[in-house]
């Protein structure tokens, strides 16, 4: 089923003025010598158009003159057209090379402001809208900055400048153009409006195309295993068919727009010039001066159409500005104080949860958390166990902040985490996840993610301690082997030792474990949590788990059941205690069931 073409992130009302551009203004702003380079070259072009006619016409008029002097006028004209070549050139250059820095800056603007977002934006709007607003719209930015406007300025010179010579050649020729002119610019008004409109809600729809496909397409093995593909495919050809028809409004719309406008252009052209030729053959002009007349007139009606056609474009890059101002300006609950305290080194790791309650915005009636007390001391290791859904993993989501509690504090060796900056605390912090993110690029470069500045040495060894070593050497190009798009190359226990060896590789005194060793098979698991405790060694450790056979050596074991703690010491005290835990335990080690 199509979604809506509009996401949460955009329910909030919208300028309908061209005043949105503004917020291109601190972009611009730290080019303001190329802007008035390009300025400069703008007037030049716009003021040797204007010279043009009064060339023509002398050329026109001076036929019946001497050869000398008929030589000359074909030569100023030359030099006059030479200068116009090289201030276009020059404006060309200088416009379109603004545009594409313009457009760069912004592109990185809200790349980083979207990367460093916490999860609950994510769950408003979807990636693939957000690499849409950062392609297709900064590509409509660009044609803006690095053409239109450009355009549009120097056919308002001219405009100008036309209507001046054109009232100097013939005012009462003149007052007949200026009656066209109310005629032209209200359709250009009124359907301009409606372009505006039916250009932000074709890049709306765009968008959510974009959404479609790249959901789709990052969950190709998922689709095509459940036979999915007709659902996929008629879903998106649903999308990308309402995105096919409001263009087809929008472009229906513009094409009215220039038919109207060049009609009534041209028409008011023809009945101007027929005026004109009978004032020839009653001598009250002369042919040069017709000449010239028509060639602004020409000019002036050229402007008037060249601008209703870049109105359309500047009407849906405004549209584009504010889906981009939405992004930099979208609200992120959780943010780095304006002050931030800094978090002393070394890091001891202490960890600690005070009456902690917390609901996901997405499930506001269930609690994630429910008043939970927990204390980690430095180079403990505990396990967080339980049934799925109870509270493990939000855990250790809250120890990286990436949300914040709604009542109570997590903290790391006292400091509460919403006094630090995040890009702080979490240099002390290694995570290896559930579900491993492996980059598309080479295996070392895969494991030194989690220390860029590591040698190859290094890196080899963390493979090493991950028992990554010998399948990565087993590769065609060894630790320089390509391992593909999400590590398709690679097999799910390959993935997650390479995401360990990342772990290792950081060194960082806490350490987090999130189903770590889910994707092994028994042998590499062995292995694996063989390193597991060599990393673990004088590190704060925890670990979530549903293999209770993985954490019976933690230190301590906390049981979590429906987002409270229900108890919490060894693995023989909780089974001696009986209740969850045991139950659980006996399940597993009598059945070989896992907590599920």
């Amino acid at each position: 089923m199509a979604r809506a073409p509009r996401t949460q992130l955009e329910d909030r009302p919208t300028t309908k003025r061209i005043g949105a551009l503004r917020a291109l203004y601190p972009f611009v702003k730290p080019y303001g010598g190329q802007v008035l380079a390009a300025l400069l070259a703008l007037v030049l072009t716009a003021s040797i158009s204007l010279i043009l006619p009064v060339a023509v016409r002398r050329v026109v008029d001076g036929f019946q003159a001497g050869a000398e002097l008929l030589d000359q006028y074909f030569a100023a004209a030359l030099v006059i057209i030479a200068l116009l070549a090289l201030g276009t050139g020059a404006r060309y250059y200088l416009v379109t090379r603004l545009g594409e820095r313009v457009v760069a800056d912004i592109r990185k603007a809200v790349f980083d402001r979207v990367l460093g977002m916490s999860p609950a934006f994510f769950e408003r709007i979807m990636t693939g809208e957000v690499i849409s607003r950062i392609t297709t719209d900064t590509t409509l930015i660009l044609s803006v900055i690095g053409s239109s406007v450009s355009v549009a300025l120097r056919n308002v010179m001219i405009l100008i400048g036309g209507m001046a010579m054109l009232l100097l050649t013939s005012a009462k020729l003149s007052g007949l153009v200026l009656l066209v002119v109310p005629v032209v610019i209200v359709p250009i008004v009124v359907l301009g409006r409606r372009l505006r409109v039916l250009g932000r809600e074709n890049q709306d729809w765009i968008a959510n195309s974009a959404g479609s496909a790249t959901e789709a397409l990052l969950s190709a093995q998922t689709v095509q295993a459940f036979t999915h593909e007709p659902q996929s495919r008629a879903e998106f050809a649903d999308v990308t068919e309402r995105s096919f028809v409001s263009a087809r409004r929008r472009i229906s719309t513009r094409a009215v727009m220039t038919v109207i406008v060049i009609f009534l252009i041209f028409s008011g052209v023809v009945g101007v010039l027929w005026v004109g030729a009978r004032d020839v053959r009653l001598n009250v002009m002369t042919v040069g001066e017709l000449v010239q007349f028509v060639i602004y007139a020409v000019m002036v009606a050229g402007g008037v159409g060249a601008l209703s056609e870049i109105w359309g474009e500047i009407q849906r890059a405004a549209g584009a500005t504010e889906r981009l101002a939405e992004l930099l300006g979208a609200d992120d609950p959780v943010r780095d104080p304006a002050s931030p305290q800094l978090l002393p080194r070394p890091v001891c790791g202490e960890i600690g949860f005070e009456n902690v309650t917390f609901h996901y915005p997405s499930r506001p009636a269930a609690s994630a958390l429910d008043a939970v007390t927990l204390k980690i001391a430095p180079g403990e290791t505990v396990a967080l166990v339980g049934p799925s859904g109870a509270g493990k993993t939000t855990m250790i989501q809250l120890i990286q902040r990436f949300w914040d509690p709604e009542q109570g504090r997590v903290t790391l060796d006292g400091y509460d985490l919403r006094d630090l900056a995040r890009a702080d605390f979490r240099h002390a912090i290694a995570l290896v996840p559930q579900d491993p993110v492996i980059f598309a690029t080479t295996a070392r470069e895969n494991i030194r993610f989690g220390r860029p500045e590591a040698s190859d040495a290094d890196v080899e060894d963390a493979a090493r301690a991950a028992h990554a070593h010998d399948f990565l050497m087993a590769l065609p190009e060894g630790y320089n082997s390509y391992v593909g798009e999400r590590g398709v190359m690679l097999s799910g226990g390959q993935k997650q030792r390479i995401a360990i060896a990342r772990a290792i590789l950081r060194d960082a005194p806490v350490l987090l474990l999130d189903e770590a060793t889910s994707a092994l098979d028994s042998e590499s698991e062995g292995l694996v949590q063989a390193a597991v405790e060599r990393l673990a060694s004088g590190r704060t450790t925890v670990i979530v788990a549903h293999r209770l056979a993985t954490v019976k050596r933690a230190d301590r074991i906390v049981v979590f059941d429906q987002g409270r703690i229900v108890a919490q010491g060894t693995h023989e005290a909780l089974v001696a205690e009986g209740g969850l835990y045991a139950r659980l335990a006996r399940l597993q080690f009598t059945t070989g069931l896992e907590i599920e």
